[in-house]
């Protein structure tokens, strides 16, 4: 898959693709149908996705709460095994923003990306303000000479599937909810990085991640399956992970700590890929470190016998 990352310096071969467009946080299952519309629409033309860099959100309320599915290079990761083949990642900047909806259509679909076709939300917002609507894109490229497809959202039991209501579920708890929407386990991707080494103290040796930017799911203990995405411990294994501040600790600073089970060696600069399956219970402080190694021995009892069902 090819990164295109300006719009105004195009390769001839990186022009001419049928693309969704959208910010693809989580890349749910709405979004799958989005961009299966897009495969669909121009079969002969190549498959892409466009979306922004870094997310509209945070570039105009940058010193809000976290709120981020997946990094960057996650979401590239998944729109890559869905087949796309040119993700126009497009830098979001105040030039950018600044754009009338007719300005985007003229000058970064068809000028600048020569766009084949466009698939968007039936929700979906654009230019200056927000100001433009699925309808005007669809005028747009009538005069523009591409195609627009307009796809409609997707429902789950009495919700719409959308990024907010799978931050919701994982406020919430509820992995499982948000995999049913996601069409995959919601995954947390990072490099393991040092901490205090309190996990291989008590015997239950564990691989740090930062979860800075992402929206953090709800503290506590999960059930989770994991992937070691390089390195010579490179695998699938099955796992229990905490997420939250450390509170038998007095930590402050949410972060990740995963105990693979069955597992020996060093993680250090490796990346992982943390699946969250099921929330087995909430942070709490113990009296002591023999009733909190006690609890990691019931909840490591607890995740095996949950993922040995999935």
């Amino acid at each position: 898959m090819r990164i295109i990352r300006d719009y105004q310096f195009v390769e001839d071969q990186d022009r001419g693709a049928s693309v969704a467009i959208g910010n693809f946080d989580g890349v749910h299952r709405g979004h799958r149908s989005v961009i299966d519309l897009a495969r669909a629409a121009a079969p002969k033309a190549p498959l892409g996705v466009v979306t922004f860099e870094p997310h509209p959100r945070e570039f105009f309320a940058p010193t809000a709460p976290a709120f981020r599915l997946m990094s960057a290079a996650a979401r590239a990761s998944r729109l890559e095994k869905l087949g796309v083949e040119k993700l126009y990642q497009l830098n979001f900047n105040a030039a950018l923003s600044n754009l009338t909806p007719e300005d985007f259509a003229s000058k970064v679909l068809s000028k600048g990306l020569g766009l084949t076709h466009v698939v968007v939300g039936a929700d979906f917002c654009f230019g200056k303000g927000r100001t433009g609507t699925a309808e005007d894109l669809t005028r747009f490229g009538q005069e523009m000479g591409f195609g627009v497809t307009i796809a409609p959202l997707m429902e789950y039991t009495e919700h719409t599937v959308s990024s907010t209501a799978i931050r919701q579920a994982l406020s919430d708890g509820r992995p499982r909810d948000a995999a049913a929407m996601l069409g995959h386990w919601h995954r947390i991707e990072g490099t393991v990085i040092g901490g205090e080494q309190r996990g291989r103290d008590l015997g239950f040796p564990t691989a740090n991640m930062s979860i800075d930017g992402l929206h953090p799911p709800a503290f506590g203990v999960y059930a989770v399956l994991v992937d070691v995405l390089d390195g010579p411990h490179k695998g699938s294994y099955h796992g229990a992970a905490s997420i939250g501040v450390r509170p038998m600790f007095d930590g402050d600073h949410p972060n990740i700590e995963t105990f693979l089970f069955d597992f020996t060696g060093d993680l250090y600069g490796s990346t992982l890929s943390v699946g969250l399956v099921d929330y087995l219970r909430p942070e709490m402080k113990f009296d002591g470190l023999d009733g909190l190694i006690a609890q990691m021995d019931a909840d490591c009892a607890k995740a095996r016998d949950i993922l040995a069902a999935v």
